[in-house]
């Protein structure tokens, strides 16, 4: 019995330990899934991000513009799921 609850225990330490860093740290946002946020770009839900729809979420315009004409590729004005997925999205971690 004794053997039991140690090792529960120890179970119960190592889970907090592993999931200690999952939670928000010092402003750090969650990653969120490229997917997940295309499809939240495209509010008419065509499949497609336009230009005016990816700058609808930017905070700044001048970095906005030049991330979007880095991802359209084929400069057709619209974002794939494919551009936007090549390219990434969101800040670099700084190292």
């Amino acid at each position: 019995m004794k053997f039991i609850i140690t090792a529960l225990t120890a179970i119960a330490v190592c889970t907090m330990i592993a999931t200690a860093g999952e939670g928000k740290k010092g402003g750090d946002k969650p990653k969120v899934d490229p997917e997940t946020y295309f499809k939240k770009l495209d509010t008419n839900g065509d499949g497609k991000v336009s230009k005016e729809e990816f700058m609808a979420k930017q905070k700044d315009a001048e970095k906005g513009a030049a991330a979007f004409k880095a991802k359209d590729k084929d400069g057709d004005g619209c974002l794939t799921l494919d551009e936007f997925k090549a390219h990434g999205h969101g800040k670099k971690k700084k190292e």
